[in-house]
């Protein structure tokens, strides 16, 4: 007989062949997660594509501008580093180099190559009257020098325009009709359209100007000279009323044989003086010269230029002094409001933190802007209504203009001494605090021996950075006092409030002198030197300060 077998005897369990856990289930979850895989690999690689295409349509359209203005060597440099942008982000791997691609990129353009620049020009002779090259100063001097031909016949002419360029149609007094601009001389035009008066009144494909706009349009018309030819020794046409022209001579002559113009009507003979200008033996200069190398020329200037000298040497001084007493004054009022509202005791101190920041909250040239206002000497708030219409010079006296701006600079300044105190402060260990007061000392020893020392390891850097920032504060200067009141012992615009940085703007953008970029650029770096010394030297100094109080 025939036992049967016991429900616990079962035998071998029925296999699942679909379960998370089989063959089956973990190829169906490797192939939902290769497939998301894949999908994400094929949009990252769409954007990657997209942005590189962006890129490179951008860096083509550069590519023929340098091509058009036969900018050999930055064509060249462009065109190497937009393929080694494709290269880094089209191979596989590099992932360190895609990242920090951007910002090396960015630094390269916007720090190394400005300073480089800037470098360059220092030692040229580049600002107003020599941007170019002697050719182009040759050109420019015979089409500047022009005066008008006795006799000349007069021009029938109309004004038209092209692409934002005005160019005059010229009905010559044989019927003949041509056209030209500043920058394309005269060119034969055979499909103009004409009046009943036989004056050709328009060209196809360009836009004929109406009595309204050429009105509008006046001071430009007037600068127009249409040279007759390549040759600028023969010649331009000018017109005075954009309806008559009349032609012009050079009253300058060009020798290339001599390389020298001579004055026809004076006879007076310019050669080339080696300083990128034609001179006369007298030393009279022609105004339009050309960009040479001049080596240290602008540095030496800079110290013996009899109008640049005493002021540079002051302003260098005061430079300093406005920079060293504003981290001063700042941090000082900063660290004092940062303990006075760190104390645990008082009450609304979030609220009293806001309002200490407001200052930093407003741009610097707008509050530098509306503190010239309260200090204005005859119509300021603070004179008129604070001390009864009296007229004290804030901002015309040497002094008072000094102090005026270090107090507008401190009101703008300690915010950020203060938030900066306030957060260094708070990460100090509160048992140090309560161990020097169990051994007797005092509020101000706590202060002097423990917190202060604590404080500057974490702050010099920040201290060092807002000398720097100081050394260089263009906003506050130049919207409160415009750098003045003026020195009188020179004939530049340098005042007793300027510091080196609103000296470089003024000498570069020409503020009653002309525009000098190469004594800028010369002044720039010494403004540079100063600053990496003074930092380089005040670092060394912090990591002794770390290494005391480690």
């Amino acid at each position: 007989m025939r036992v049967p077998q016991s429900t616990n005897d079962a035998g071998p369990a029925p296999r699942v062949t679909n379960g998370p856990t089989s063959p089956n289930g973990r190829a169906t979850k490797n192939r939902a997660a290769n497939s998301r895989h894949g999908m994400e690999s094929l949009k990252s690689t769409m954007v990657k594509v997209v942005l590189l295409g962006l890129v490179d349509a951008f860096a083509v359209f550069v590519l023929i501008t340098l091509f058009l203005s036969q900018s050999w060597l930055i064509m060249v440099i462009a065109a190497a580093v937009t393929l080694l942008i494709n290269w880094i982000y089209l191979r596989k791997g590099g992932l360190p180099a895609k990242y920090l691609a951007p910002g090396v990129f960015f630094l390269v353009v916007f720090q190394v190559f400005v300073v480089l620049y800037s470098g360059y020009i220092a030692f040229t002779n580049y600002g107003d009257g020599h941007n170019s090259t002697k050719a182009d100063a040759i050109s420019a001097i015979q089409i500047t020098a022009q005066k008008r031909v006795p006799d000349s016949p007069s021009f029938k002419t109309s004004v038209l325009k092209q692409n934002d360029e005005l160019f005059l149609l010229f009905t010559n007094p044989d019927g003949t009709v041509s056209i030209g601009s500043t920058t394309k001389p005269l060119t034969a035009v055979t499909d103009a359209v004409l009046d009943g008066t036989g004056k050709a009144v328009s060209v196809p494909g360009y836009d004929t100007l109406n009595f309204a706009a050429i009105v509008a349009n006046q001071n430009d018309i007037l600068s127009i000279s249409v040279p007759v030819s390549e040759d600028a020794a023969q010649g331009s046409l000018r017109t005075a009323d954009g309806s008559t022209a009349y032609a012009f001579k050079p009253s300058m002559v060009y020798d290339a044989g001599t390389d020298t113009f001579t004055d026809v009507e004076t006879g007076t003979t310019y050669t080339d003086n080696g300083e990128g200008a034609f001179a006369s033996a007298d030393g009279e200069r022609l105004a339009t010269g050309w960009k040479i190398n001049v080596g240290f020329d602008n540095f030496v200037r800079a110290f013996t230029d009899p109008n640049l000298r005493a002021p540079l040497l002051n302003v260098i001084a005061w430079t300093f002094m406005f920079a060293i007493t504003s981290v001063i004054l700042t941090f000082g009022l900063g660290l004092f409001l940062a303990i006075t509202f760190n104390r645990d005791d008082l009450r609304g101190k979030k609220i009293y933190r806001v309002l200490m920041i407001l200052p930093y909250a407003f741009p610097a040239f707008l509050s530098g802007l509306v503190w010239s206002g309260i200090l204005n000497p005859q119509f300021g708030w603070l004179n008129q209504t604070l001390l009864g219409g009296a007229e004290i010079g804030w901002l015309t006296d040497p002094i008072l203009a000094k102090i005026s701006v270090l107090v507008v600079n401190l009101w703008l300044g300690f915010p950020y001494m203060f938030l900066v105190c306030t957060g260094a402060l708070q990460s100090l260990p509160a048992e140090l605090d309560e161990a020097a007061r169990m051994d007797g000392a005092g509020a101000w020893r706590v202060f002097r021996s423990i917190k202060l020392p604590l404080l500057l390891v974490s702050i010099a850097p920040l201290l060092i950075a807002s000398f720097a920032f100081n050394f260089n504060n263009f906003n506050v200067i130049y919207m409160l006092t415009g750098g003045g009141p003026r020195f009188e012992d020179t004939t530049r615009d340098i005042g007793s409030t300027d510091i080196l940085i609103t000296l470089v703007y003024k000498v570069a953008f020409g503020q009653g002198t002309g525009r000098d970029y190469g004594l800028a650029s010369a002044l720039a770096i010494v403004i540079f030197i100063i600053v990496a010394t003074v930092s380089a030297v005040s670092f060394k100094q912090t990591k002794a300060l770390e290494e005391v109080n480690r």
